[in-house]
């Protein structure tokens, strides 16, 4: 039986015939145990270059999502600080309708004041007489309702499990910002992800599109209050 060549003896023990071909090429053909260290040492490098490339991209994702975690931190304090902000000018709005309600009971008072100290003569001496007693001043309540332009509205949100969320906002605030209220609250679903909303109207039925979520919430009847429900958005 005639002796293998190098190059058989290669392929016999299992190494595809191109590669032992440029093993035996690039090492001059020195011998079968120079061809296999050749080609050990090209598939070590492979592996090496397989676990770096896999370390990067454990490197990136890490950074990404620490990345997402910090833009998902500052929504939610640019959130509570709009919160506080509502609050505090529906305190300064709630004061200054109190003092004004104040000032029209006054300002009623010194005008009935007046009529009667007109009426009467306001003489020395001079009496109404006991028969007729003098106008009370009405309470506002009793003045005819104006009128009120609303600057902010109350929304409640009813999520899929039956909870529900309530958030004051800005009349003048895009429905987006309920959106993404609804994204920051709403508790994790089974497996850790969230799928993406969509917002219906209670009565009548109506689904909030894209183009909706760009326009105020007065524009869109949803002010003074509104009852609003959460539905998993159907993949487009």
């Amino acid at each position: 039986m005639a002796e293998l060549t190098a190059l058989e003896s290669l392929i016999e023990m299992g190494f595809p015939k191109g590669r032992a071909e440029k093993a035996l090429a690039l090492t001059g053909n020195q011998g079968i145990e120079a061809a296999m260290d050749w080609m050990l040492e090209l598939v070590a490098q492979k592996q090496r270059e397989r676990e770096e490339r896999e370390e990067r991209e454990a490197l990136e994702r890490e950074r990404q999502r620490r990345r997402q975690g910090q833009e998902l931190s500052a929504a939610r304090q640019r959130l509570q600080e709009d919160e506080m902000r509502r609050a505090a000018e529906e305190r300064r709005r709630e004061k200054a309708e109190e003092l004004a309600a104040r000032q029209r009971v006054r300002e009623k008072i010194e005008r009935d004041k007046a009529e009667r100290a007109k009426k009467y003569g306001g003489g020395v001496g001079s009496q109404p007489p006991a028969t007729e007693p003098g106008p009370v001043p009405s309470s506002p309540s009793q003045e005819p309702p104006t009128k009120r332009e609303y600057d902010q509205c109350r929304i409640q949100v009813r999520l899929p499990d039956g909870t529900s969320l309530t958030q004051t906002f800005r009349a003048r605030e895009q429905l987006a910002a309920v959106r993404l209220y609804v994204e920051l609250h709403r508790g994790e679903e089974p497996g850790g992800g969230q799928d993406p909303v969509q917002l219906l109207s209670g009565f009548p039925r109506r689904a909030f599109s894209e183009a909706d979520m760009e326009r105020p919430l007065q524009e869109l009847g949803l002010v003074p209050s509104a009852v609003l429900i959460v539905a998993k958005k159907c993949p487009s």
